[in-house]
């Protein structure tokens, strides 16, 4: 079976240095190699996948144990792997879907590495008013309590 390692090591030289960086890294029982990046500032590009895909054909010898390589961009639905698609959806809207089952809607506002914070809009009844109001609340939410974060797409 082909090291799960020697791809993470051939695709980090191919990406060094670009708006790139790698989300995940999957082998199959039957060598089917999936990789998926996404870059910093914009999309990325079939070029880059190409690239990618070469450099990891240069490192890592299909002689020596056979495989299949998938390279594609993480798709704009999928849920957050990494920290690095934290900090590039900052100011963005985003879905959190929490262990407890509750699903939160808000912007992205802050990354740590250990937590992120949303501003979710919320409707509040003040003391004394006749009418709820829509207020802003940070809610932080540690990485290991949420099943899944991802880009909340809205059609307006």
């Amino acid at each position: 079976m082909i090291d799960k390692n020697d791809i993470i090591t051939a695709v980090e030289h191919a990406i060094h240095g670009t708006a790139l960086f790698l989300v995940d890294v999957a082998v199959s029982k039957d060598n089917v190699v999936t990789v998926e990046v996404d870059a910093i500032t914009g999309n990325v590009a079939i070029d880059d996948c190409v690239a990618i895909t070469r450099a990891v054909y240069a490192e890592v010898d299909r002689d020596k144990e056979d495989y299949e390589l998938e390279v594609g961009s993480s798709g704009l639905t999928s849920p957050f792997k990494v920290k690095a698609q934290y900090e590039k959806n900052i100011g963005n809207e985003v879905e959190v879907l929490a262990i407890d089952g509750k699903k939160h809607k808000g912007v992205l506002s802050a990354v740590t590495n250990d937590d992120f914070t949303i501003m979710e809009t919320r409707k509040l009844k003040p003391e004394g008013a006749k009418r709820p109001i829509m207020v802003e609340q940070p809610q932080t939410f540690k990485y290991s309590e949420t099943k899944q974060t991802k880009y909340l797409i809205q059609f307006k």
